[in-house]
């Protein structure tokens, strides 16, 4: 059977679409248009999938109907002329901006699923990725390729249409951010596509000129806003009706079951031709060619229009019709033809009435643009009406082309056309004015047959005058965009040289002796380093057993592992010992674990283990205290000051030391360590037992310590017993980057590093290799103000003009909103919404920036909830990082408890917090039992991931509450941090257990990054805002405390030079924070900056905006 399709279109829960897109407007406009088969649109969103379970069911295989009882009240809206059959298939686009070959790739695709069943799952997959309620449309920081993938992998049966191939923005082959090739896109993938959709910007000839689209079938969709657009193109079979019958046509191409499509006039887009519109320049290719680009008018580039792309990227001539190809027909909407017979516009009343007779007497739009002959039109419309849709057809027709941003128009009539014909059709219109008649009005609702003039016939369906969203709908439903000039954008960042610089050579070859290296932001700390480590196994021929390297962070280690695996043998770099200090003291005392007086299977507790372990044994202490008093027992243990030390008195109270006593003893009862008894307790052995310690300072005859700067006391103390007389010690850091005070960290132990090493050789490493010579030179006036002895200046060969962004907001709610703003101009818009609107401009796009380029920085983890809210509303995918650590959340607590008692079957403490919990609470002790027993089996054989997705199964078998997605979201990391530990249950475990707040950032997530500052430290970004620049904020002062600024300013400057190319500091004139209103003054570092770095930017006055009333027209329902 024949039917046409139409299946991209969107749901009212995308952006910039009208409200009226649901499930029963659209079966009302599909009947009215004359489509079969309608695409759901934004299948990926939990809430339409809701109400498409509610009101369809299904009807032929893989495809659906609307219930009978909304289907009954439909239909009595809809001219008996029109009735028709409508079913639905599940389809919907994704939006897909990601970073692939050193370019921003901004794709679109239209994803199908066969069924209810694969849609959910494909939505569980989606959300574990990103944010996928906050539009029906999301934004995934995913590579078409592995959203390809991710759908097969779901159900075979979905499938993937590249949307609007040539769309200069959002497209596959658009020239602002696509491929030249599909191969490009969707490499070893490639195969599973074999449908490409042409979109309202160019019809088949134009894809006929690419011989390598020769074996895809073009297809067409009228990405709708709103229903009145659906079926604007759209799609010809003849097959039987169901889902799979639809994709073996689109499969194979075969002309008797795919019969060709309904398409746009492409030269209507607004992008068609080049040109400037201010200049009134409209060229074709050629044209802008033989003028280099260049606007005579001007001067400057002109923007560069669809058809030049296609001419760009094709291998054939014009004209020529590959043999394969299908058939198209070229139409123009119905009202459009009536606003061009009338000589008014189309949303006129005149239009809308007529528009309503002739569909009740001539049935669905398309029979009336295609089917019915011309005589039957003019008997109901008049000859004018006929002559125009006579011409459509035949292709006699002006068209002046859209061009930068001007839509182009087809004229069917030259006005002494319409003035000459006009005369003839005063029956059609004398016809019409009986519409209104009362006599009329009672006969409404009678059937006219399809093919007789109407006889006093009304029909309650207009074109309604569009509200202002959907009027804006409606403008953003042309597919084109401005195309990027010929003038290729180039980074202003230098790479660091593939060698080293002299004085970073000087560092690597100083062996000699120990070496002190001062080395400020971004001047390669990491990489003089592991060069230096790579240089004595080389060229000293030093054992790579015989090399310990400390780092600050868990990843800190795996990425001077990785670079050493680029300089020496990965065998041999595997030999070297990579370790932070807390790793390395793990790594000591489970080795020495008698000495130690331990169990060798000990755990280390989380940070939530010590508040419950603390609570248990000091159940008197009141709720808000339990945290002060577990920061003084770290506060203490960095110290060295254990329970026994008799300094310990001289520093606190009796109370206290009662408390920190009871604490210890229900540690060493439980066989478990905290965070900072790993320091404690290896310094401890190593001071007590020589034949120990000199069994590791002979061991490790090369020490290197990257942020030296940042060691605290227990530490220090363990660095100076590891170093033996025979020890080369390398030590680097920056003095102006000491953060971490607050957890005992002393800046001193770098300053008075050479009296305590007095053949200590100390160099400096200037050359920044990160920021622009403007954020230096910001942030090097920050520091200079503080007190005491500073780094080295840096300087930068970086060229960067930009100015440091000064932004004053009047609320914490504004600021967010302009951070998102400004990242979505920045990434060159991230919906047609961004680039219609004018959010986002054709010059902002240019430069266009993934996600992963942002970070947004703040002084406290609080401050993060309104941007996250910002972020959540706009769509655009991000990650914080810095706050509650993954292993923090109680989904992931449980899982990790369950997984220590299998590791440990004795483990005491464990067993009480299952006991105390909820965790498989519908489980029996038995049952539990039972399960743990069956995994302890496959502890050591199974897979830690295949171990920690059982756990996760058998807590919460169907996770379905509110906050599913993200509980959800964080298993999957939590799976995917395990799959790197094949079946080491014990490593994973302490790994976990070790993890520190900046390890977890991951670069390799196509996101925003939101952090505290001091996560930030260590990582670089090319835009960075900081945000929440106020006093009392930066810097921090807690309550009545007194602030300390030196380390406050400190901790600016590592988050001002985190910045390669642009950086924004922000702040707020009022702000809610810890249940109050704050209004407080900008951070007096902000007065530090000189005004010639600075470029103010204030909030703009909101407008008003004035809403039109309503019309009084006949509304459909």
């Amino acid at each position: 059977m024949k039917f046409v399709a139409d299946v991209h279109l969107h749901s009212h829960y995308s952006r910039a679409t009208s409200k009226n897109l649901n499930l029963e407007h659209l079966t009302t406009w599909a009947q009215i248009k004359g489509v079969e088969v309608v695409g759901t649109g934004d299948i990926a969103h939990p809430g339409w999938l809701q109400e498409m379970k509610e009101k369809l069911e299904p009807a032929e295989e893989g495809l659906f109907r609307l219930k009978e009882e909304f289907l009954q009240s439909v239909q009595e809206e809809v001219p008996k002329a029109c009735h028709g059959r409508v079913r639905f298939m599940l389809a919907g686009e994704i939006s897909n901006i990601y970073k692939k070959n050193n370019k921003v790739r901004k794709i679109h695709n239209v994803c199908f699923a066969p069924s209810f069943e694969a849609l959910e799952k494909l939505q569980t997959e989606l959300e574990k990725i990103g944010n996928i309620r906050s539009d029906g449309r999301p934004i995934l920081g995913l590579p078409s390729r592995d959203l390809l993938e991710l759908i097969l992998e779901v159900d075979p049966e979905c499938h993937l249409i590249p949307a609007h191939i040539w769309t200069p923005w959002f497209a596959l082959f658009g020239s602002k951010s696509g491929y030249d090739s599909i191969e490009e896109c969707f490499e070893d993938l490639t195969p599973h596509i074999f449908a490409l959709e042409t979109g309202l910007s160019s019809d088949p000839p134009m894809n006929w000129r690419l011989s390598a689209l020769d074996n895809y079938t073009l297809v067409s969709n009228s990405d709708a806003h709103s229903p009145q657009k659906l079926a604007r193109e759209a799609n010809l079979f003849d097959t039987e009706l169901s889902y799979p019958a639809f994709f073996d046509a689109l499969k194979t191409g075969d002309p008797e079951s795919f019969l060709g499509t309904i398409e746009f006039f492409p030269e209507e887009g607004k992008y068609h031709y080049d040109g400037h519109r201010k200049c009134e320049i409209s060229w074709e290719p050629k044209t802008t060619k033989e003028h280099g680009g260049v606007c005579p008018v001007c001067g400057k580039q002109v923007t560069v229009g669809v058809l030049h792309r296609v001419d760009l990227l094709a291998d054939r001539e014009e004209g020529v019709r590959p043999e394969n190809a299908q058939s198209f027909t070229s139409l123009i909407p119905l009202p459009e033809i009536l606003a061009q017979v009338y000589g008014v516009g189309v949303n006129s009343k005149r239009v809308q009435k007529s528009f309503e007779g002739l569909l009740a007497a001539l049935g669905p739009e398309l029979s009336i643009l295609q089917e019915i002959p011309p005589e039957e039109i003019e008997q109901v419309g008049g000859p004018l009406l006929a002559e125009g849709i006579r011409r459509m057809r035949s292709g006699q027709i002006t068209i002046e082309g859209g061009y930068d941003g001007e839509y182009g128009t087809i004229k069917l009539f030259e006005k002494s056309e319409r003035d000459s014909l006009s005369g003839q059709s005063t029956l059609f219109a004398l016809e019409l004015e009986k519409g209104s008649t009362k006599e009329t009005q009672e006969d409404e609702g009678e059937s006219i047959p399809a093919g007789h003039p109407p006889e006093r016939v009304r029909v309650d369906i207009a074109i309604s005058p569009l509200n202002e969203e959907e009027r804006e709908a409606d403008r953003l439903d042309t597919n084109t965009t401005s195309m990027e000039d010929s003038v290729q954008r180039q980074s202003n960042q230098d790479s660091p040289p593939q060698g080293l610089n002299s004085q970073q050579q000087e560092a690597v070859s100083c062996t000699d002796r120990s070496v002190v290296i001062v080395a400020g932001p971004g001047t390669g700390k990491t990489r003089t380093l592991t060069h230096r480590i790579a240089h004595v196994v080389k060229k000293e021929d030093v054992a790579p057993e015989n090399i310990l390297a400390i780092t600050f962070t868990n990843k800190g280690a795996e990425e001077m592992q990785r670079r050493l695996e680029t300089l020496l043998k990965t065998e041999v770099a595997a030999g070297v010992t990579i370790k932070t200090f807390h790793s390395f003291g793990a790594m000591v005392l489970r080795a020495e674990a008698d000495r130690a007086m331990l169990d060798n299977n000990f755990a280390v507790c989380s940070e939530s283990d010590r508040r419950l372990l603390f609570k248990m044994v000091n159940p008197d202490v009141p709720e808000k205290e339990v945290d002060g008093h577990l920061d003084h027992i770290s506060w203490a243990k960095n110290h060295l000051l254990t329970t026994d030390s008799p300094g310990l008195v001289n520093v606190y109270r009796n109370e206290f030391i009662e408390i920190y006593k009871q604490y210890e003893k229900g540690l060493r009862e439980r066989g478990i360590l905290d965070f900072d008894d790993l320091i404690v307790r290896t310094v401890d052995l190593l001071e007590r037992h020589s034949e120990i310690r000199v069994k590791y300072q002979d061991r490790f005859r090369w020490i290197s310590v990257d942020e030296y700067q940042d060691v605290n006391m227990g530490q220090y103390r363990l660095l100076k017993v590891l170093v033996g007389s025979k020890t080369n010690l390398c030590a680097i850091g920056d003095p102006d980057q000491a953060i971490y005070g607050f957890r005992g960290a002393n800046r001193e132990y770098f300053l008075r590093f050479r009296g305590d090493f007095p053949d200590a050789f100390m160099l400096h490493l200037h050359q920044n290799y990160r920021s622009t010579q403007p954020i230096l030179e910001a942030s090097s006036q920050v520091i200079a103000e503080g007190k005491g002895p500073k780094g080295e200046e840096l300087c930068s060969e970086i060229v960067g003009k930009a100015k440091l962004q000064m932004y004053r907001a009047s609320t914490y709610k504004a600021e967010a909103e302009y951070v998102v703003h400004t990242v979505e101009r920045m990434v060159g818009g991230t919906s047609y919404f961004s680039l219609d609107s004018g959010r986002v401009t054709t010059e902002e796009e240019k430069d266009s920036r993934p996600f992963s380029d942002f970070a947004i920085l703040y002084r406290l983890g609080a401050l993060s909830k309104p941007l996250e809210e910002a972020f959540e509303r706009s769509g655009i995918p991000y990650q914080t990082v810095g706050g509650k650590a993954l292993r923090e959340y109680k989904e992931i607590q449980q899982i990790l408890t369950y997984l220590r008692l299998i590791h440990d079957v004795d483990s005491r403490f464990h067993q009480e917090v299952l006991e105390a919990s909820d965790m498989g609470r519908s489980a029996s002790p038995g049952d539990i039992e039972r399960f743990l027993h069956e995994l302890r089996e496959k502890a050591g054989i199974d897979r830690v991931s295949s171990l920690t997705e059982h756990v996760s199964r058998f807590i919460n078998p169907e996770d379905t509450g509110d906050g599913a997605g993200k509980r959800t979201e964080r298993v999957e990391r939590l799976l995917r941090k395990a799959n790197g530990y094949e079946n080491r249950l014990g490593e994973f475990l302490e790994a976990m257990a070790l993890q520190k707040e900046g390890d977890e950032y991951d670069p390799r997530a196509d996101r925003v990054t939101l952090m505290t500052l001091h996560a930030s430290k260590g990582l670089e970004f090319p835009v960075v805002f900081i945000v929440g620049c106020e006093e009392k904020l930066v810097p921090y002062q807690k309550g009545e405390e007194e602030p300390d600024i030196e380390e406050e300013r400190r901790l600016m400057y590592v988050g001002m030079t985190r910045a390669q190319e642009r950086l924004i500091l922000t702040h707020a004139d009022k702000r809610f924070l810890y249940g109050r209103t704050m209004q407080n003054s900008p951070s007096r570092f902000l007065n530090n900056i000189e005004d010639a770095l600075k470029e103010l930017e204030k909030a703009e006055p909101t407008k008003k905006q004035t809403v039109n009333e309503p019309s009084p027209q006949l509304e459909l329902f």
